[in-house]
């Protein structure tokens, strides 16, 4: 399953000409996930992507810079007449949030599901679940964690054979893990399986100071996408505000031993290059992505994180033929 995660807007609470508000698209199989919806979000995945038919979209937190693109995308699939179920997300709040925003978007002709979370609460899917943990910022705020389940290990097919397994649907139970009969003799998962193969695990802080939630969350994911909003030279300020340091994250990520850092919502007062270097001093592998990059996150046996610039729009979505907008 392709797992990719791509970066519409990684600006801090000021858009700029280049970096657009909090927006980050995980692109999983077929599925296709939001986190957080900034000004412009519709904008930013015409420009790149192009419009993405998502199936959820997760908020973080209810600061404006993170919601502003939200009715714009739901008020446009409602004229493309949509008609798939929408599922957000949220902490607690959300409902009494959407239903203000009803003033600004109106009615929808298909169906929204609104679902308030608890950090330790998860959204379960199909090969992988969603799950929330409580950050430490201005007010109650969430990060989600994706995490895979396990893997079977390598079908070792000699040695079944040697055991005399020799039926191809025997080969499938025995990945499933169950016990087969050959010749009156049981041969378990064990005998042809080699050791579980990790799944993979990307971690989203939205707006945040350090914290051990994150720590805990973020352990050995292949991915961390954390607040960096200030230098150094602004640790107070970032203490003050609910928010971290490049530094503080590229520490974080070392205590976590993620696999690659990858640091947002950097103050458009600093030079990013500036404030990924400190970071990097910390933890070799930061990042800082710019708007429409994209991280393609391979299962761990067959390699690391790597970031490809401009990659939303190396490979945008297939699109439908939109339906007719009434003047």
């Amino acid at each position: 399953m392709d797992l990719s995660v791509v970066f519409l807007g990684t600006g801090g609470s000021v858009p700029s000409a280049r970096r657009a508000t909090a927006c980050v698209l995980i692109r999983s199989g077929g599925s296709r996930i939001l986190v957080d919806a900034g000004e412009g979000a519709q904008r930013q995945m015409i420009n790149s992507t192009g419009l993405v038919q998502v199936d959820e979209i997760y908020i973080t937190h209810f600061h404006a810079d993170h919601y502003l693109g939200l009715p714009g995308l739901l008020k446009t699939y409602d004229l493309l007449e949509r008609q798939r179920p929408l599922r957000i997300i949220g902490p607690a709040g959300l409902i009494g949030f959407f239903e203000a925003l009803r003033r600004i978007f109106g009615r929808l002709r298909y169906e929204v599901e609104l679902v308030e979370l608890e950090p330790g609460e998860a959204v379960e899917h199909e090969g992988f679940e969603i799950c929330a943990f409580g950050v430490e910022h201005r007010m109650k705020a969430l990060g989600y964690a994706y995490v895979e389940p396990e893997r079977p290990g390598r079908f070792d097919v000699e040695a079944a054979r040697t055991l005399g397994v020799a039926d191809a649907r025997d080969y499938g139970r025995l990945q499933r893990g169950e016990t087969v009969s050959v010749d009156g003799s049981d041969v378990r998962p064990d005998q042809v399986l080699g050791e579980p193969r990790q799944g993979r695990k990307v971690v989203i802080t939205g707006d945040t100071a350090p914290c051990e939630m994150t720590r805990v969350a973020a352990h050995a994911a292949q991915l961390l996408v954390h607040d960096g909003t200030f230098a150094v030279e602004e640790s107070a300020r970032a203490a003050d505000t609910g928010h971290s340091t490049a530094r503080d994250a590229a520490q974080l990520a070392v205590d976590a031993e993620v696999a690659m850092l990858a640091i947002v919502h950097v103050s458009s007062r600093y030079n990013v290059s500036g404030v990924l270097d400190e970071a990097r001093e910390v933890f070799r592998d930061t990042v800082a992505p710019r708007d429409f990059d994209l991280v393609e996150i391979p299962f761990p046996e067959r390699g690391g994180p790597e970031l490809i610039q401009d990659g939303a729009r190396q490979r945008p979505e297939p699109q439908a033929e939109p339906a007719p907008i009434p003047d």
